[in-house]
């Protein structure tokens, strides 16, 4: 049983409400009203404040008067909602980093960035319906669907070119924490091997070290050992293959737990049973140079709550020995 009602505001902003973005105030005041229609209505310019149209990051400022036009809002108990609408309330929840020209996000694990291979939806999708009044946004690269971490998207067509040629120049940053099986070498710094992407017969790709591969660096990094049972390391991309970081753990002979593609899957089963159910790989920063403001920008992702418990239980059956650089994601 759906309940319609129809809402007509008119607002006035007084002191404590100054500076707030003109979306998230509106998204607070119209309760029930879909983020998506909010963007729709500022987009078309039926929104208006002090008789004149404004973008959605419009700051308020004291005594601006907020006209709001006749709204229809659709409150229902219906328990069938979409699977999508579910991920891009997520999405909002993840966006971590946001101004006119770029979104950094802290991409949940289990969801892809983009629709295909099945997917009606993926991340790209659930945020354009989140920024409707955005006319441009495309993804600047990519992350592996079981992977989490920081995604970066651009908001105009300039500033894709200017990220992309930055990941031509291999000048962007990326630096991931991962666990793996065992304890990792100590020697072992950077893994130097080309990788070769071959599709299997349930046609899925995958890339193995091969002499006829692409060049491959990776740059490793011990954060934290756990007994011999597993160790948490920093992998720095050099090169950006395909599954690049999850085949080099591999070929030291060090796989990334709960790695479907590449794991040992009767290893996995013992973190399993600690809570673990996602790939253990995480995207922690990302460090580029802004498209418009030149400035030096570093977007940090924390881990989310599942990796974090299963770090917690090692250290209690453990003695690790902790590194700093990354405590504050740990």
């Amino acid at each position: 049983m759906h309940n319609d009602i129809f809402s007509k505001n008119i607002f006035m902003i007084l002191p404590g409400f100054e500076e707030q973005r003109i979306d998230n105030f509106l998204h607070n005041k119209l309760k029930g009203v879909p983020r998506s229609m909010i963007y729709r209505i500022l987009r078309t310019g039926a929104v208006r404040i002090n008789k004149k149209r404004v973008k959605p990051w419009y700051k308020l400022q004291i005594g601006d008067e907020i006209y709001v036009p006749l709204i229809r809002t659709i409150r229902s108990k219906d328990a069938n909602l979409s699977k999508k609408m579910a991920v891009v309330t997520a999405l909002e929840d993840a966006i971590i980093y946001e101004d006119e020209y770029i979104i950094g996000l802290n991409k949940p694990s289990g969801i892809a960035v983009h629709g295909g291979s099945g997917l009606q939806y993926g991340v790209i999708e659930a945020l354009r319906s989140l920024r409707p009044a955005t006319e441009f946004l495309e993804l600047v690269h990519r992350l592996d669907r079981d992977t989490s971490g920081v995604l970066l998207l651009a908001k105009k067509r300039s500033s894709l070119r200017m990220l992309h040629e930055q990941l031509r120049e291999n000048s962007m940053e990326k630096n991931y924490l991962a666990l793996v099986q065992g304890r990792w070498p100590m020697h072992i710094k950077i893994v130097d091997a080309p990788l070769l992407k071959t599709i299997q017969c349930n046609h899925q790709s995958k890339v193995r070290v091969h002499q006829n591969g692409k060049p491959s660096k990776t740059l490793f990094q011990i954060k934290e050992n756990y007994a011999h049972i597993a160790t948490l390391v920093k992998a720095s991309l050099v090169t950006g293959r395909m599954h690049q970081i999850r085949a080099h753990a591999l070929h030291i002979g060090h796989p990334i737990i709960l790695d479907n593609l590449y794991g040992n899957s009767d290893f996995s089963k013992h973190f399993k049973g600690i809570g673990l159910q996602r790939l253990f790989l995480h995207a922690a920063t990302l460090s580029f140079i802004h498209p418009h403001t030149k400035k030096i920008i570093l977007i940090s992702a924390p881990l989310d709550k599942q990796l974090n418990n299963c770090l917690k239980r090692l250290r209690f059956s453990a003695t690790p020995v902790k590194c700093n650089q990354f405590n504050c994601f740990l």
